[in-house]
């Protein structure tokens, strides 16, 4: 009997596990089928909520018994080789899985609550790239954009909120100079993103000795031509990014400020020597990403119509170049002199005013910049 009474608990165990497999995988396909950004395991008192970003708004898509919402965590965490025990701090990790018949990549992180464990997971389809000419809602951004990439040598870095479209920007970027420029491109990312078969990835693992200070220095003597930091998180990073740049390299990197003057006070923050950034650094952008104005709906679009958000989102940007930087530098070691160029509110008030963009969105992004 006591045989028996085992294996019939080793089925029950394996119908859970396969339950929760099952419900894990229509999840992503549904937020996937949506278009979904992020996904969001929301641990609430009663019950478990299951949320999808579809542009710039949360929609509930499932509600679950909070018995389900540790075992359905507990199974992401184990498919992206994350700690299952450990509940008490959070953690990160990422996967790459088929959905949909399409290649998914999936970035989760983990963070402890008063009501158990939360879960959000970023949806970076692989197949999906938005073509060069539609990675500005102005196509004159887009030439000066690409016009930058033509440097032998210099630090250019793109500045926004998360979410703001960096790195898409940053891809579609490095592989269109891969293709037009025939330069050998080389990224150090963590974790990477989006693979791409034109450009050399290189993944940062601290554990196996692969720092952002280890993975430069091997980089450089991998015959470059243009190098992209994930992102400038600390001072030894930023360090690391402006000396790589002054060996004869083009670098590329991220940076999370609000404005594209914001670069020039941060890497000052850092400790880089201010000779040392007046001799590399070539541009700084800040981006957004706006919603569009709907031809289909008058004001807010339903859920159903925002299933197709993500081709109804447009970047924006300001671009601090040439006489413009010289002048935010001049600024930052604490000169009185007015910088004066074409800033993010700038633009959203042209896209509001050709009709092109939400007027909801002015409020939304526009908040935090001191009116004229």
């Amino acid at each position: 009997m006591s045989k028996y009474f085992k294996r019939q608990q080793k089925k029950v165990v394996f119908l859970i596990v396969s339950d929760i497999e099952i419900l894990a995988d229509r999840i992503i396909a549904d937020a996937a089928r949506n278009q979904a950004t992020d996904l969001h395991i929301i641990p609430r008192k009663d019950d478990t909520l299951i949320q999808i970003r579809l542009t710039n708004k949360l929609i509930p898509r499932l509600t679950l018994p909070k018995e389900d919402c540790d075992r359905l965590i507990s199974h992401f965490k184990f498919i992206a080789n994350m700690d299952i025990g450990e509940r008490r701090r959070p953690q990160n990790g990422s996967i790459f899985c088929d959905v949909n018949g399409e290649l998914m990549g999936l970035r989760l992180s983990t963070l402890p609550s008063n009501n158990r464990e939360s879960l959000v997971i970023r949806l970076l389809p692989q197949q999906e790239q938005i073509p060069f000419h539609q990675l500005s809602l102005f196509p004159e951004m887009t030439r000066k954009l690409l016009a930058l990439l033509k440097h032998a040598h210099g630090l250019i870095i793109f500045t926004g909120p998360t979410g703001s479209g960096k790195t898409t920007t940053l891809y579609s970027l490095l592989n269109e100079t891969a293709h037009l420029f025939h330069r050998n491109v080389i990224t150090l990312e963590d974790p990477i993103e989006k693979n791409y078969d034109s450009v050399l990835q290189v993944q940062v693992n601290e554990k196996a000795g692969v720092t952002y200070a280890a993975g430069l220095k091997a980089i450089l003597r991998h015959d470059p031509d243009i190098i992209m930091v994930g992102e400038i998180r600390d001072a030894e990073t930023a360090k690391i990014a402006v000396r790589a740049s002054l060996t004869g390299h083009l670098v590329l990197s991220t940076m999370h400020t609000r404005d594209a003057k914001g670069a020039v006070y941060r890497l000052h923050e850092f400790g880089v020597n201010w000779l040392e950034v007046e001799q590399t650094l070539i541009a700084v952008t800040a981006q957004r990403l706006v919603e569009l104005s709907c031809p289909f709906c008058n004001g807010d679009c339903l859920p159903y119509c925002y299933s197709y958000g993500r081709w109804k989102r447009a970047s924006v940007f300001e671009l601090l170049s040439g006489r413009n930087l010289t002048a935010a530098m001049k600024a930052a070691k604490g000169e009185e002199i007015e910088v004066n160029y074409r800033t993010v509110k700038d633009v959203i008030r042209k896209g509001i005013a050709l009709g092109y963009i939400k007027m909801s969105e002015y409020d939304r992004l526009v908040y935090n910049y001191e009116e004229t």
